[in-house]
């Protein structure tokens, strides 16, 4: 899950090279960290944060595989 995150994120922005995913697996739920460079934050998040939601709604897409709820941090 987390290569397909890796994807999108660098798909959307600039820096490639700022992009950090953290991945914290718990026991029935999975959180990614994103931190990317404050330049690339808007082309993340989106206007309204529609980009951002979209985001979100895929991983929660490809969670059903490994039924875990999982939950994606944007952090500036």
């Amino acid at each position: 899950m987390k290569e397909i995150l890796e994807t999108i994120i660098n798909n959307l922005v600039d820096d490639k090279d700022s992009v950090s995913i953290n991945e914290i697996d718990g026991e029935k739920s999975i959180v990614f960290e994103v931190k990317v460079a404050e330049s690339d934050m808007g082309k993340v998040i989106g206007k309204q944060g529609k980009i951002a939601q979209s985001i979100r709604n895929i991983m929660k897409a490809v969670s059903t595989k490994v039924h875990k709820r999982v939950s994606v941090e944007f952090l500036g």
